[in-house]
């Protein structure tokens, strides 16, 4: 008989992970921050190009529903109608996404905080997950380091000025051969992946901050020259566990973004998701100055119990399931 219905991490680890989720709680309570929950099924889905939605059908809807892949839209609709501080723990869903730290269903922790900056969201986002790895283990003060000094510094590479013929070589020289056709930001993207990240978070956390203005997503953008995103992901043990923004307010300039989305998405032969109207129609009506960030939870309970992969911070995995 298969022992495959028996789950994939130890009774221990889930209670381990359920406390982590406790502490969460009770570090934003003491903060004044509200628990909200948003809907998992939306009629728009995400325009990124890295990242792939799952479609589902409802009996009485002619169009697909999308499984969000993080809240930060619905949320964001919060935040304009007057919600205040929030956060929220819930699952996500990804397609092609699969993998040692990755599976197409996984929980975030997002949070948005009125009146804070990238800078100021570094610091709490350090100070918490100091709370929840202290039942397992001590950190040392975070590391920040910029995008393009992380690249020079593991990959070395001058990401602001490298051709793309530079970044295939660097790729090449770390063992990395690619034959897909790639555009510059997907080959920093790979080298960031491949040789940057494992690399970064080794003794203490590392906050990559200041990225391209290509890569700027749902964040505002710093003045130049040359001028980068007001975006930060943090590392810890060659992983990376969260994706910040100081947010963009103005809906004008997001819908660009989402159209620019949607070129790439359409000369790489992806499929063009339709746009979130509601978000844009959020914007428009005035969100507040607030920076928000997305953590993984997994992956965050696995660095705790030093798990070599996903699955044994989680019950079941999509291979289980």
């Amino acid at each position: 008989m298969s022992n495959d219905w028996r789950p994939t991490a130890s009774l221990g680890a889930l209670k381990s992970r359920a406390a982590m989720l406790a502490a969460a709680r009770g570090f934003f309570a003491e903060r004044g921050v509200l628990e909200v929950e948003t809907p998992v099924l939306s009629a728009a889905a995400v325009s990124d190009p890295q990242i792939e939605s799952l479609a589902t059908r409802v009996a009485g809807i002619a169009a697909p529903l999308y499984l969000c892949t993080s809240p930060e839209h619905a949320m964001k609709r919060l935040l304009a109608a007057g919600s205040g501080d929030i956060y929220q723990i819930c699952k996500v869903f990804r397609d092609a996404e699969r993998g040692r730290w990755h599976n197409p269903e996984f929980t975030l922790l997002e949070w948005y905080r009125l009146g804070f900056d990238d800078v100021a969201l570094m610091s709490e986002v350090e100070a918490l997950i100091r709370v929840l790895l202290a039942p397992h283990r001590k950190l040392q003060p975070a590391e920040r380091l910029s995008y393009s000094a992380a690249l020079q510094r593991h990959a070395g590479v001058d990401s602001q000025h490298a051709g793309e013929r530079d970044l295939t070589e660097a790729a090449r020289s770390h063992g990395i051969v690619c034959q897909a056709d790639l555009d510059r930001d997907a080959k920093l993207d790979l080298l960031m992946a491949l040789v940057v990240g494992p690399r970064l978070g080794i003794e203490r956390p590392c906050f990559i901050c200041d990225y391209p203005a290509s890569q700027a997503a749902l964040a505002r953008l710093k003045p130049g020259p040359p001028p980068v995103a007001a975006r930060f992901e943090l590392y810890l043990d060659g992983v990376e566990l969260a994706n910040g923004f100081h947010e963009l307010r103005q809906s004008g300039e997001q819908r660009d973004r989402f159209a620019q989305d949607l070129k790439l998405r359409h000369a790489r032969g992806q499929l063009q998701p339709p746009l979130d109207e509601r978000l844009l129609a959020a914007l428009a009506a005035g969100l507040p100055d607030c920076a928000g960030v997305a953590l993984g939870v997994d992956r965050l309970a696995a660095i705790a119990l030093a798990a070599p992969r996903l699955a044994d911070a989680m019950a079941f995995t999509i291979d289980n399931a």
